[in-house]
């Protein structure tokens, strides 16, 4: 009983040591599928949130992706594939894309702050200013 055991795990061991996806000749570099990776979730969403601008302005995702990182839609497929099979490869890469997209999403949320301050800032002046006008000119309309 035991030799069949050791033989199904030792069966299951090897076969899972097999490639599943033969690596591509022109395999997209890790750190540049990342950076296509982030791209495609930062056009994504502003295709969600803004279809129409982006349709009239002739800019599809995908060719947009192409275009800028110079690649063609069979390389990216065939890397995103071969990521794909190596599942502890294909996590790091997200774990990545995720990472510089909080990265990001921080420093607008920073830049917004900053924004926000200068603008109550402003207004606080504003209301200041104002004040002290009506108090001027209330204590010259005294002393008359």
């Amino acid at each position: 009983m035991k030799k069949i055991i050791v033989f199904f795990l030792g069966l299951l061991f090897f076969s899972c040591g097999e490639k599943v996806v033969e690596k591509p000749e022109n395999l997209i570099p890790k750190e540049k599928m990342i950076a296509i990776l982030h791209d495609l979730a930062i056009l994504k969403a502003a295709t969600t949130s803004y279809k129409q601008l982006m349709e009239s302005q002739g800019i599809t995702t995908m060719e947009f992706l192409y275009e800028k990182h110079k690649i063609d839609s069979a390389q990216f497929s065939q890397s995103d594939l071969y990521y794909a099979s190596i599942p502890l490869e294909y996590e790091s890469i997200y774990e990545s894309v995720s990472a510089k997209l909080e990265k990001r999403h921080k420093r607008l949320e920073d830049a917004k702050k900053k924004v926000n301050d200068s603008v109550k800032k402003a207004n606080e002046l504003k209301r200041d200013s104002i004040k002290n006008s009506r108090i001027k000119k209330d204590s010259i309309v005294e002393s008359s």
